[in-house]
């Protein structure tokens, strides 16, 4: 199996060396290709740290971080970019959403970003409203909809691209069972289709219990053998 990630003797420090804060400490563990890794932790732990540093969004202050075998370090600032647009999909726990956009534009966003065609890009935006229970939204803005269905809809412009990695926060956040079911199928379909990877922070035993593996924060430390 192929390692779609690789964090080693990561760490990550903010402010100067008389009053640096450490939300991080020689964090190393792996993710494979079509993995779901949970990372729990209480809030201040340092998973959301963890997140924006795989996500490419943030920079570490120590060690090294791989991603499909490239060293992460070594990547210019428009190839960073290139990777988060083409090949990372993010679920925030707020949403993100643009609020001047419809849910299909909102969706159908990332593949406008990278080209996509029309046709492919309609085709493929309707099955996932389809999918995700939106389609009587498609045409409503945001502030239109309630919580959950932001969250679905946050849910299905990150999986639109088919990434090779999804970073989710809380992505069952204002979810009713039934909706984070049907997100959670969905995210292990793509799982299966095209080997995406997933590395998923969440309090949901339910989420939790449908990860292969997960791994714990306390106080910016590694708590689980990974």
């Amino acid at each position: 199996m192929n390692t779609r990630l690789k964090l080693d003797a990561i760490s990550k420090r903010y402010g100067g060396d008389k009053n640096s804060i450490t939300a991080l400490q020689d964090i190393s563990f792996t993710l494979t290709e079509g993995e779901f890794l949970a990372i729990q932790g209480p809030s201040g732990s340092g998973k959301s740290t963890l997140l924006n540093i795989c996500g490419l969004i943030d920079n570490p202050s120590d060690g090294d971080y791989y991603l499909n075998g490239i060293s992460v370090a070594q990547l210019s600032i428009s190839e960073r970019c290139t990777y988060r647009r083409r090949d990372i999909g993010f679920i925030f726990q707020r949403h993100q959403l643009i609020p001047a956009m419809t849910v299909y534009e909102n969706i159908a966003y990332p593949l406008l970003l990278n080209g996509v065609q029309p046709k492919q890009i309609k085709h493929d935006v309707n099955q996932l409203l389809n999918t995700m229970g939106l389609e009587h939204r498609r045409k409503h803005l945001p502030k239109q909809l309630s919580g959950g269905e932001r969250q679905r809809v946050g849910v299905a412009r990150a999986l639109i691209k088919r990434p090779q990695l999804v970073i989710a926060d809380e992505p069952s956040a204002s979810l009713d069972h039934q909706h984070a079911h049907a997100g959670l199928q969905l995210m292990r379909e793509l799982n299966k289709q095209y080997g995406a990877s997933f590395l998923i922070a969440s309090h949901d035993a339910f989420v939790i219990d449908h990860c292969d593996r997960k791994i714990e924060l306390l106080d910016g430390q590694l708590k689980a053998s990974p």
